[in-house]
């Protein structure tokens, strides 16, 4: 039987919010009276109600997360600083029309936003440690039987046992076939005739069914359907995996209907490209304060050393496949091949400070213009030049994909070891992976985390970068 546990959790989440908001308004308001307005110091539990309110509010519009049985620290971290950002977005405001105080507003609802945002994710953590270990104890489980043998529903298993602490109890599968590759802990219980007598008995005892059968079999999944209506057994359709595609179909809601989609991009949602958007502003812009008092030292070396212009501008395909004007340190001397011949290691074209911005990433610094223009991003698939687009787009079958997302100063492919010459077809063909890979997992976090892998890479001098 189903079980109204999680909905139970949610709300003891929410309340804790609260607790977590008012102790840290009142601890803010006692640390730091200096940053915070008199209005708000004369009423502490007014401005604890509103933001609570705000919160909450923000709370239901953007989903809870934390007691998701399958959810990463990226999503943590994604979804409280959203909410935290718009509740603080909102409260700011209100506060401002009812009292009409502009003292020291802006920099506490800054620094206050900061602080909160640490809080309860430092909160999240723990309650989830504590849901994981209750889980990991037999307590908040979800009970599982599997239907069929399409790989599909190995995928699947393989998703929810990843780690204990979710709380699923897999029971087996029934079918008339085996699902190849199944760990042993994956038994099978029986074939689908044994399931329908079970039924006929009324004797299925599970909280989820997963199911994964041709649509041939419509009359026995329908079957399937009404008894888990009947008995509150959640009931999930498996898409099967199709033969010869190396990723199966996902769901997407378009509208008020559901269709299957062979890429899942989580940057299609205006809340996450809004979070993408504010981080690669934000980062940008302290990228281009710091290098701002290097541009002039950089453009007399480049001027000492060959004759020419500071910057090199190349059109690049980027994002839907559009082209761009990308903005480079000029690191070669210039030449009629810069259009079509990709850099090598000991390419006579390149000259020695050339060589230096390359290999540490220097010449890289002025696409923070592009990025500040909205050609690119930080964190992308690497914008390559037309006539390699041309190319490749022709020999590799999911070549265009990468251009789903809007291109990086860096990357997945650059910081997994895909970077420099491509020789090979095969090492195009792994950077493509890699950047589909990057597309359907984003995470703000997954971002920072590339960011400071690329940092690493360039103080340890990453062998391929030339």
């Amino acid at each position: 039987m189903y079980s109204n546990k999680n909905t139970v959790i949610k709300w003891i989440v929410l309340l804790l919010d609260i607790v977590v908001i008012v102790g840290c308004l009142s601890l803010f308001v006692a640390i730091s009276p200096e940053y915070t307005p008199q209005s708000i110091q004369n009423h502490v539990s007014i401005a604890s109600s509103l933001l609570s309110v705000t919160f909450l509010l923000s709370s239901f519009s953007i989903p809870l997360v934390i007691h998701n049985r399958v959810v990463n620290i990226s999503q943590i971290l994604t979804r409280n600083f959203t909410v935290v950002m718009l509740s603080q977005g909102v409260f700011g405001l209100l506060w401002h029309m009812m009292t009409r105080n502009s003292n020291n507003e802006v920099v506490f609802n800054i620094l206050f936003a900061v602080a909160l945002y640490v809080s309860i994710v430092a909160v999240r953590l723990v309650e989830r440690k504590i849901l994981e270990t209750m889980r990991a104890m037999g307590r908040n489980t979800r009970s599982v039987i599997f239907i069929g043998s399409d790989p599909a529903n190995l995928f699947v298993y393989n998703d929810i046992m990843m780690d204990a602490t979710t709380g699923y109890r897999v029971q087996g599968y029934y079918s008339n076939d085996t699902i190849e590759d199944a760990p042993k802990e994956l038994k099978k219980l029986g074939d689908r005739a044994a399931f329908r007598a079970l039924m006929a008995k009324d004797a299925i005892r599970c909280d989820e069914l997963y199911c994964s059968l041709s649509h041939d079999d419509d009359k026995h999944i329908s079957e399937l359907m009404r008894y888990c209506n009947k008995h509150v057994i959640r009931f999930f359709y498996v898409p099967r995996v199709l033969k010869n595609m190396q990723l199966s179909l996902k769901p997407q809601i378009v509208g008020g209907n559901v269709l299957y989609t062979n890429f899942y991009e989580p940057l299609t949602y205006p809340g996450n490209r809004l979070v993408k958007r504010v981080f690669d502003i934000i980062f940008s812009i302290i990228m281009l304060i710091l290098l701002l008092p290097f541009i002039p030292i950089i453009a007399v070396l480049i001027k000492m050393q060959s004759p020419g212009p500071v910057f090199f501008k190349q059109m690049r395909t980027g994002l839907d496949a559009k082209d761009f004007l990308c903005y480079k340190f000029r690191s070669m001397h210039v030449n009629d091949e810069a259009d079509t011949l990709q850099a090598t290691e000991d390419d006579p074209r390149k000259f020695p400070f050339g060589d230096f911005m390359r290999k540490t990433n220097i010449d890289e610094l002025p696409q923070f213009f592009n990025v500040l223009k909205g050609d690119m991003s930080v964190v992308g698939p690497r914008p390559h030049m037309l006539y390699h687009t041309e190319k490749y787009s022709a020999l590799l079958e999911k070549y265009m994909v990468r251009h789903f997302a809007k291109p990086g100063i860096t990357g997945l492919a650059q910081v997994s070891g895909y970077r420099g010459e491509t020789s090979d077809i095969s090492l195009m063909e792994g950077r493509i992976k890699k950047d589909i890979t990057y597309i359907e997992n984003w995470s703000l976090w997954l971002d920072i985390k590339i960011c400071i892998h690329t940092i690493r890479l360039t103080l340890l001098r990453d062998n391929k970068a030339f």
